[in-house]
């Protein structure tokens, strides 16, 4: 069984170790900050962490956290070990290192993430694989303990590419209820009753219908913030230009978001957004 390795313990990295350890998986994480999560082995540097790992998984924030990784991993010896880039940044970040990882020995897949950290606690995130076919495999087994969601969808850089398509779904469909529900407050119709009749019809999504009572204020926990998925947004709208695919419904969702950001709300969940369009009606 691959002992695991996870570089970068924000509120995914966190996530997946704790995953990891509750499903009786040898777990070791390190962030370059320090941070510790509680009940998880944590590597006193990057080299402890590689030596104690066979799967190094990477959580980190952008491409150039994730690229000065990769950079400080191929000064190591990789021999045998299995690269799996789960962060939402460019697939270039790897596909343009990948030569220089199979020269270390090692192998490397994209596998982003599908859901937020109370998804990949519950075991139910989609994780999205690209790779080659031996290097994909393995990383198929290594992710089973996180979801049964695991697909390899292609050569590398195809897993970036399904949540983009995926995920900027959710990301248009919250830009189309912001503009639905001021309709529904001038029209006297009640919040509740609009996203519960929405999300219980044909129309509804399980990530909205899982957010209502955050809709409502009931719950004011936060799964992922107004400011994370603007940053995904941004990082989905570069990757289609890359592959020239024009996408004006996620500009509207971008604009829709730095609204919200510049009242405020970018610490919120995106249960914000829909609420707010309601308020401001």
């Amino acid at each position: 069984m691959d002992r695991i390795g996870v570089i970068g313990l924000g509120r995914m990295g966190s996530a997946m170790a704790c995953r990891f350890r509750a499903q009786g998986r040898h777990i070791t994480g390190w962030t370059r900050s320090g941070r510790r999560v509680e009940g998880i082995a944590s590597a006193p540097d990057l080299a402890a962490l590689v030596a104690a790992s066979d799967v190094l998984i990477l959580s980190l924030y952008d491409d150039a956290a994730v690229s000065q990784m990769l950079d400080a991993l191929l000064e190591l010896d990789l021999t045998s070990k299995l690269i799996v880039e789960t962060s939402t940044v460019a697939p270039a970040c790897l596909t343009e290192r990948i030569e220089a990882i199979t020269a270390k020995g090692a192998g490397a897949v994209d596998a982003p993430i599908s859901g937020g950290p109370d998804l990949v606690m519950a075991g139910q995130c989609g994780i999205f694989v690209g790779g080659a076919d031996a290097d994909a495999a393995r990383a198929l087994v290594a992710l089973a303990p996180l979801s049964e969601r695991v697909s390899h969808l292609g050569p590398l850089g195809a897993g970036m590419v399904m949540k983009v398509i995926n995920n900027s779904m959710l990301q248009t469909y919250f830009a189309t209820l912001g503009e639905m529900m001021p309709l529904a407050k001038r029209a006297g119709l009640p919040l509740e009753a609009a996203i519960r009749i929405i999300c219980n019809g044909p129309a509804g999504v399980p990530m909205v219908t899982a957010r209502i009572p955050k809709i409502l204020g009931e719950d004011t926990q936060v799964g992922f913030t107004v400011a994370g998925i603007l940053k995904d947004n941004e990082v989905f709208q570069r990757i289609a230009r890359d592959f020239g695919v024009a996408t004006p419904t996620l500009a509207v969702a971008e604009a829709a978001q730095n609204a919200a950001i510049a009242t405020g709300l970018g610490d919120q969940d995106p249960a914000a957004l829909v609420a707010a369009a309601y308020a401001r009606a």
